[in-house]
């Protein structure tokens, strides 16, 4: 079992979410975050312009069984990136190993739970 976090920007939520479900993965958890990489959003407010230190984007979690890792990373790649080749600030996928799941409604453990 693994968990998935995806940092995106959240223009592309609909559109990630939407693949996600297409692809068969519909258990997914959406938060609302703020943070900042070598993405660089300039504002100008009364004729100056300003670096905001964190940037609005959503994070996504998702637990999967092994055989659909890749399916799921593959799916977030191509839904959230801007334009072919990608840009600056769509986003990380992070990966880590998901050592125990519990349902609670049931008590199921294990890649069942999920």
């Amino acid at each position: 079992m693994k968990l998935i976090t995806a940092i995106i920007q959240e223009d592309k939520l609909d559109e990630v979410r939407e693949a996600l479900i297409a692809a068969e993965i519909g258990r997914i958890t959406v938060i609302r975050v703020d943070g900042h990489g070598q993405q660089e959003d300039t504002e100008i407010y009364r004729g100056i312009v300003v670096v905001p230190n964190l940037i609005p984007k959503v994070e996504l979690k998702i637990a999967v069984n092994e055989e659909f890792v890749d399916i799921t990373v593959d799916t977030i790649l191509q839904a959230a990136r801007h334009g072919a080749d990608g840009a600056v600030g769509d986003g990380k996928i992070f990966i880590t190993p998901l050592e125990e799941c519990i349902r609670i409604s049931s008590g199921q453990r294990g890649g069942e739970a999920i």
